[in-house]
């Protein structure tokens, strides 16, 4: 059984310990919500350049061979999988829920036969991948210089990615990301961002607008589709600035309350011991008076 010392010792390192969760939860409550309106007003301007070149690719002349970056290599034989991840930990299963669902995709493509590589940005992913899968890195993308995500930071990711395209290293490439939900919810979601698959129109159906592209359509997309990658790469980088502060904010608050139901239960059983201390002592006293 611990001393009182000890016990006295444990409680006043777990309280320290509480202190710095709770002053981490603040911190994180804090960026979490720049984050956050940092996600919201990239979504429309996301989603309005997918439906600019849905309709852009919908209205391109039938039997076009279309730009490279919309129609793809001719071939899905080889895959890259684009794997962002915080720098940092303490937030939760933020990191471990994207690595997870890359590692069932680099399976499943393995089992079909297909060729993976990765290209990893942010430092956890790599700390989890690279046990098991080091071989496949392909690069790795440094984000612990950034404080914050920026669309520069977005372009040079897209940029080198479309090089690597270009340079025949890869056929299809899937981003792995957390889409930022809510404090409590953050989904890992795969996007595929080259070749560029933006959503079907709703009203495909239907009869088309009478724009009129100047210049034509294929010319409009040669200079879209360049920025179309590094808009979802950027999407895709400040949804997981949000999903790791609302992680981390969760993460931190639950470690709190556990460390006050520590603190509790190790007060209770400091305040038994020192009384079985106390009762013992008045036994002894008791005992000694009595003999003499």
């Amino acid at each position: 059984m611990p001393s009182l010392k000890d016990l006295k010792d444990r409680i006043g390192s777990v309280k320290s310990t509480q202190k710095i969760t709770k002053a981490m939860q603040m911190v994180a409550a804090a960026k979490l919500r720049r984050a956050e309106e940092a996600a919201t007003a990239a979504r429309p301007y996301a989603d309005r350049i997918e439906t600019v070149l849905s309709n852009l690719a919908a209205g391109m002349t039938p039997g076009a061979p279309g730009p490279k970056l919309l129609t793809g290599t001719g071939s899905q034989r080889t895959h890259l999988l684009v794997v962002a991840t915080a720098d940092r930990g303490l937030c939760g299963g933020f990191n471990s829920s994207i690595v997870r669902q890359a590692r069932e995709r680099i399976v499943e493509l393995q089992s079909q036969g297909k060729e993976v590589k990765l290209f990893l940005v942010g430092k956890k992913g790599y700390d989890q991948l690279k046990r098991l899968y080091g071989d496949l890195i392909l690069e790795r993308f440094d984000t612990s210089e950034e404080k914050r995500v920026t669309f520069e930071q977005a372009k040079g990711i897209a940029d080198r990615l479309l090089t690597l395209y270009e340079d025949g290293a890869f056929d299809v490439a899937t981003i792995f990301y957390a889409r930022y939900q809510s404090v409590i919810s953050q989904v890992p979601t795969a996007t595929q961002i080259l070749p560029a698959s933006p959503p079907e129109r709703a009203d495909a159906s239907a009869p088309k607008a009478p724009y009129e592209y100047e210049p034509d359509e294929e010319a409009i997309l040669e200079t879209l589709l360049p920025r179309y990658v590094a808009v979802q790469v950027f999407r895709a980088l400040l949804e997981n600035a949000a999903s790791e502060e609302g992680a981390r904010m969760t993460a931190m608050d639950n470690a709190t309350r556990n460390a006050g139901d520590l603190i509790d239960s190790l007060n209770l059983s400091y305040n038994r011991a020192r009384q079985a201390q106390i009762t013992t002592e008045l036994v002894e006293i008791i005992a000694g008076a009595e003999s003499v």
